[in-house]
């Protein structure tokens, strides 16, 4: 679990999904908090793999998702994560949402900047990298905020354009 000031960063285990897709309702009671209405903007990011036993339930890495549970108020205020280890250059993308009955709490940037800190714990781990919609927007800021600069315009076959935003572990340190 990575904990900051105001949540705790929950690994999303293998249960915690199968609730989710069952209801909602289901994934609360086993989280022992309230789900918003408006929760979550991606589901897509709560899929199993195809083939995959009912029974297996490999332990986190710590580069997988997590839950933001905020305590004070016994709620899931968003989830986030790594898209997996770093790669061979020590690099590791984050991707996150809040649910909007918590926006503009400061949340999102408490969420990125714990799980840069949990990142740059790890030696290989040289840069952190995160995408954005190609146009100005809250996550922009959230990013900017955490020291994070945006780097690259990217083709997206989804998404048309993204951009790019990286902060580097002697630039993380600095600010």
């Amino acid at each position: 679990m990575i904990e900051t000031n105001n949540l705790q960063l929950l690994p999303v285990e293998r249960r915690y999904i199968e609730a989710f897709l069952r209801d909602r309702r289901e994934l609360a009671a086993l989280l022992q908090v309230r789900v918003p209405d408006s929760w979550p903007r991606f589901p897509e990011v709560f899929s199993l793999p195809a083939g995959e036993s009912s029974a297996a339930n490999p332990p986190s890495t710590g580069w997988d998702g997590y839950f933001f549970i905020h305590p004070q108020e016994e709620a899931l205020a968003g989830n986030g994560g790594f898209k997996g280890p770093p790669d061979e250059s020590g690099t590791v993308e984050i991707g996150y949402e809040i649910a909007s009955e918590y926006w503009n709490r400061g949340l999102a940037t408490e969420a990125v900047r714990g799980m840069i800190d949990f990142a740059f714990t790890h030696a290989e781990v040289r840069a952190v990298i995160a995408h954005t919609l190609a146009e100005k927007n809250a996550s922009n800021s959230v990013l900017q905020k955490v020291g994070m600069k945006f780097v690259a315009e990217v083709d997206d076959p989804d998404e048309d354009k993204l951009w790019r935003w990286q902060i580097n572990r002697d630039e993380y340190h600095s600010t």
